[in-house]
């Protein structure tokens, strides 16, 4: 997210200034009257709330230089949820403290407040609990890894476990937990789910791409996403989202997979205007990769060649072929399947296990 510097005072209009200077990007932001204390760059407002208001809505991280009672009362009435609210950061005029006040972890005001407090020698002020104590958290891992949280209510609990030293039982094929946690914290780690609930641990964390099935699934459950999964789709001009959505979310459930870890929705070249795989790919908040037919050509697949493709765009097919490219392997999760306008293949990026030697 980009991050705006807001200031209400001369001290604190050339405090961001300083700031700006070390943070690549920013915008910095002051009240009309203070503006050329600023110097060249500042952009001036007149009404902080509208200001501040209009900022959150862009999605940028916030770093206020005034007091935090002001900042509470501003930012109150937008608040929305903890995973997606910005980061919020408070300074005091005088640069003395960097408050990390809203969005600790996953919205990364920790580090920013860290960071502002490295820039102009002020002390850092971080609440949260983990970090006050010196451990890691669930949720900090969730964001370093780019794995998506499937229960936010998890991480309060494993967090809460984990401060306790109370036993906490992990199944993770990517053995990032391990080497995150690095022997803090009373984890144990098991190969497989149901070996794992079978212990006398007091929470469970599980890092998959599968869905699982509503009755196996303890309350004392976080659930973490890889973004693995591979999307190949082929589709016929003008095709709505609906429909590929539709298509594919469907097959995705016959599969136990979770639409949350599709890292990657992949395609023929063909189709890089195509609006409706466009829409899809924003859904997923998943990168549309397209490859052109000569490099989906060279891919070998287990379906026979589509004349329907070959015609189209001189690619013997689209789903499978643009699936192993995007994913690096050569294995599908999902064949080939198809409707009247959709085609669709599933791959699993296979990242290497960490080596403890």
């Amino acid at each position: 997210m980009p991050t705006a510097i807001l200031a209400i005072t001369r001290n604190g209009a050339q405090l961001g200034a300083r700031l700006a200077g070390g943070l690549p990007g920013c915008t910095l932001h002051v009240l009309r009257k203070f503006h050329g204390a600023a110097g060249k760059g500042a952009q001036p407002f007149d009404d902080l709330r509208e200001c501040l208001s209009g900022l959150w809505r862009e999605g940028s991280d916030l770093v206020c230089i005034m007091a935090s009672g002001i900042v509470v009362r501003m930012v109150a009435p937008l608040l929305d949820a903890k995973d997606r609210d910005p980061a919020v950061v408070v300074m005091d005029d005088a640069g003395s403290f960097a408050i990390s006040l809203l969005s600790g972890h996953l919205g990364g005001a920790n580090e920013l407040a860290r960071r502002c407090a490295w820039l102009v020698g002020a002390r850092p002020v971080i609440t949260t609990a983990t970090d006050a104590n010196g451990l890691p958290s669930f949720d900090l891992l969730a964001k370093e890894q780019g794995w998506e949280i499937d229960n936010l209510a998890g991480v309060k609990l494993l967090n809460s476990l984990l401060l306790d030293n109370q036993p906490i039982a992990v199944v993770d094929p990517t053995d990032r937990v391990r080497t995150w946690f690095h022997g803090t914290g009373r984890l144990s780690f098991f190969g497989t789910f149901a070996h794992a609930i079978k212990s006398d641990a007091q929470g469970f964390l599980f890092v998959t791409n599968r869905q699982l099935p509503p009755q196996s699934t303890p309350d004392n459950l976080l659930i973490l996403r890889p973004r693995n999964l591979v999307l190949g789709i082929g589709c016929n001009s003008s095709t709505p989202t609906d429909e590929i959505e539709e298509f594919v979310l469907s097959h995705l459930k016959r599969l136990f997979l979770s639409p949350r870890s599709v890292g990657i929705v992949a395609t023929a070249a063909a189709k890089r205007n195509e609006p409706g795989l466009i829409e899809f790919a924003r859904r997923l908040s998943a990168p549309l990769l397209c490859f052109e037919s000569e490099q989906l050509n060279s891919i070998r697949t287990p379906s026979p060649p589509s004349e329907h493709a070959l015609a189209a765009i001189g690619a013997a097919g689209v789903a499978e072929p643009a699936a192993l490219l995007a994913a690096g392997n050569d294995r599908l999760l999902l064949k080939k399947v198809k409707s009247e306008n959709v085609t669709l293949a599933v791959a699993e990026m296979v990242e290497p296990r960490n080596d403890h030697g």
